[in-house]
């Protein structure tokens, strides 16, 4: 593994995708839109009764924000 490599995992590390889950509600839109296809639906409900999306694998994600931009109810942000 070359150090370029490394560099790019840590600071892929440092971003996340965060799920405000009581603002879900259960379109789907932002699992959609995902092309590394790195958020699935959880089991788990919120207080409104909607299941909400969980992250499947941080390091597939290439922070490109289209679950950010393309979520009605602003529950999905990118930092």
């Amino acid at each position: 593994m070359s150090d370029n490599s490394i560099l790019s995992r840590d600071v892929s590390i440092r971003r996340r995708v965060h799920v405000i889950s009581d603002r879900c509600k259960e379109c789907g839109l932002c699992i959609i839109v995902c092309p590394r296809k790195v958020l699935i639906l959880g089991e788990t409900r919120n207080g409104k009764g909607f299941r909400y999306p969980i992250i499947k694998n941080m390091y597939e994600c290439i922070f490109c924000k289209l679950c950010e931009y393309i979520c009605p109810e602003l529950a999905l942000y990118v930092s």
